[in-house]
Order: structure tokens, then sequence, then C-alpha cells
């Protein structure tokens, strides 16, 4: 389901008109019928406010449902850990950065190492052809 009909949907829900949400909104409801038919896109402020008028999430207007949500396994690992102690709970948390820290600085060398070739090459093509 596209942006518009996730606003529409919502709106309904709610039992809100058009206009009702263009007036929370603080816009014309002229633009609440173009974002609902998918005839322009609204800014971020404008998307903060009406999940607000609607009593939403901004990721309730943007994404799919379970589109941003951890796969189900890790939903079960999580609900698992909230149940820890307080202590316990930060040991995951450290944890669970520590293997994303290393995680990302395994790719960001495999993206400088990818590159450093391509510097190398350009840098022989200089010392081999010297400008004049």
């Amino acid at each position: 389901m596209d942006f518009g009909k996730r606003l529409a949907a919502l709106r309904k829900q709610r039992t809100m008109t058009q206009q009702a949400l263009a007036d929370a909104v603080g816009c014309h409801v002229t633009m609440v019928r173009r974002y609902e038919a998918g005839e322009t896109q609204p800014t971020l402020e404008v998307i903060r406010n009406m999940a607000r008028a609607l009593s939403v999430s901004a990721d309730a207007l943007v994404f799919e449902q379970d589109e941003r949500d951890p796969v189900d396994e890790l939903r079960l690992q999580f609900e698992a850990v909230s149940q820890l102690p307080p202590e316990e709970q930060a040991v995951v948390k450290e944890v669970l950065e520590s293997l994303i820290i290393k995680y990302q600085a395994r790719r960001w060398d495999s993206a400088r190492t990818a590159a450093a070739p391509a510097k190398k090459t350009t840098a022989t093509k200089r010392a081999t052809h010297p400008s004049r």
C-alpha cells in the first residue's frame, strides 16, 4: 500500500474528514486530497503533523506494516530480553552494539580496500604520464 492509501485508511479509521485532517495539520484540504491520490508527497514537517493528528507514528504513515519490524525470530528474542533485569538488559545492549560496530567497521574496511586499487591505478597513470 502506498503512502496516499495508508493516509486515507488511517484518516477513515479515525472517522476524520479530509477537511478535519487538513485543519489539524495546518494545510489546505486540496493538499490532503493530492497526498491521498498520490499526486504529491508531503514534507517531513507535514508528515510529523499528520502523525500527531492521526495519533500514529510517522513510521505508520511512511512504511508498510512489518517493513521496519525485526524478523519474527529476533522479535521473540527481543521480547525475552525485555523480561531480563535492567543490568542484564544493559549487557545485552552492549553486546549488540559491539557486534554492530564490528560489522560496520568490516563493511567500511571492505569498501575502502575495494576503492584502493582504483586510486592506485590512477596514481600509477599519473606517475608514468606526468603533466607537461
